[in-house]
């Protein structure tokens, strides 16, 4: 085989048992080339089978322009036929969490936490014995939930709801001011027993790590609030804008990435004792399992998901709240904390591909809209009312047809771009409207006022 020209080569990376090599080949080689050009670069006594990354066979007398390869990619050079990737990452990594089980299993604990929802509100205006036996028996089920057996990781990720709403009913207390606290009761409530499934279970706990983490956290925000004497408005505000923020870091808190699949580490480790010549030939390299690498990613699918509902969760119920006050210059800074808040979350929903976490932050980013939606609506002309709902109309149509053009919305780096820049303004304007929603500029505004006035 003839020396080629550096325009005209091919570089490949022929990677096999006896090590790794680099070659330019011309783009009429064939595979057989590329098997005697291994064989003879690491000292081999036979001719190795050439595969591609899938696990395709490639065929001895087609060339490297009919095969598809294009440079820079990698063939792989063995000894023995390799089972198909997919069969082999079945039988070496078990299924753990909540992904692991099927569909109907999750929808069906789904509908069991949202029935327990509806049975802790139904049960907030029943005094005495049959409020203590709807929070006993949601008691129970967030017990029985935490046990082991069947789909023992999905029936964990619900028994937390099931607590918080066995505490909803024992704490409940329908004065604006109590709530704060009686909902971070709820999330200490649910922390706990997230913490005793996590417990039991040990692996695939991501879901009951965000339970925990957004539990405390909630009654941390709730206690100090109330310790302080704050308004209601300050806890639902530094709720949403923590949710908005927990949406745009969480992926990056939730892959988390070991070095030794970056890295390695002993080849960075180059002292007296370890440095030695290498055989000709041969390079050394760190060779990740496919094993390891589908762990890690059903470990983030299911921190970044469970992230997700809690972002969206928050966002909808805190939003709902926030809306509820009544001093006129506090409501239009929380109107605009609502609609930024809605903004970004939508927004943040772009970067993720896994479903659920996609859907989840869609679902929270309209829910808060539909709530800022229900509050102003009533209080514009039926005039106003029209107009809001034709531009709403054509905004909806010309975001659809940019999104066909651009390829589903965001694979678009212009589009991505623009998106980027404005989910950042969004959490800055969040940032910027939490100062008017929770009372901090208008008491500003009184003490300038009474000292300056007059």
């Amino acid at each position: 085989m003839s020396e080629p020209r550096v325009q005209d080569a091919v570089a490949l990376t022929l990677s096999g048992p006896e090590g790794v090599v680099d070659v330019l080949v011309p783009p009429g080689s064939r595979a057989g080339d590329l098997a005697a050009r291994y064989r003879d670069e690491v000292g081999a006594a036979t001719l190795p089978l050439m595969f591609s990354l899938t696990g395709q066979v490639l065929p001895p007398d087609a060339t490297v322009e009919e095969l598809g390869v294009e440079p820079g990619d990698v063939v792989v050079a063995t000894y023995a036929v390799p089972r198909p990737a997919a069969a082999r990452i079945a039988r070496e990594v078990p299924a753990h969490g909540v992904l692991a089980d099927g569909l109907l299993v999750r929808v069906v604990l789904a509908a069991a936490v949202g029935c327990a929802a509806l049975a802790a509100v139904a049960a907030l205006g029943l005094d005495g014995t049959p409020a203590a036996w709807v929070a006993g028996l949601l008691a129970a089920g967030s017990l029985l939930g935490a046990l082991d057996g069947r789909h023992a990781a999905a029936r964990a990720a619900a028994a937390p709801a099931l607590a918080g709403a066995a505490v909803l009913v024992w704490t409940w207390r329908p004065e604006a001011e109590a709530l704060p606290m009686v909902l971070g009761f709820c999330g200490l409530g649910a922390a706990a027993a997230a913490s005793v499934a996590r417990a039991r279970r040990g692996t695939g706990a991501e879901p009951l790590v965000v339970w925990m983490v957004v539990g405390v956290g909630l009654f941390v925000v709730s206690g100090v609030a109330t310790l302080a004497g704050l308004p209601p408005a300050v806890v639902w505000s530094l709720v949403l804008l923590g949710a908005l923020y927990a949406a745009r870091v969480s992926p990056g808190l939730a892959v988390d990435v070991p070095d030794q699949l970056l890295v390695d580490l002993e080849r960075l480790a180059v002292t007296a004792w370890s440095a030695r010549d290498v055989a000709p030939g041969r390079r050394g390299r760190t060779v990740v399992s496919s094993a390891a690498v589908s762990r890690l990613a059903h470990r983030a699918g299911r921190g970044v998901t469970a992230a997700a509902v809690a972002s969206g969760l928050l966002v909808a119920v805190s939003s709902a709240l926030l809306l509820r006050g009544d001093r006129p210059l506090d409501r239009v800074g929380a109107q605009l904390l609502v609609g930024l808040a809605a903004t970004g979350l939508l927004l943040a929903a772009r970067n993720h591909r896994h479903p659920g976490a996609r859907w989840a932050l869609r679902l929270g980013g309209l829910a808060a809209l539909a709530a800022l939606t229900a509050r102003l609506l009533p209080g514009w002309s039926p005039p106003a009312q029209l107009t809001v709902a034709a531009v709403a109309l054509a905004v909806a149509v010309v975001m659809v047809v940019a999104g066909v053009a651009t390829g589903r919305g965001w694979r678009s780096a212009w589009w991505a771009r623009r998106a980027e820049v404005a989910e950042t303004l969004c959490l800055a304007g969040a940032v910027a409207a939490t100062v008017v929603s929770t009372g901090v500029f208008r008491q500003l505004w009184e003490i300038a006022s009474v000292r300056f006035g007059g």
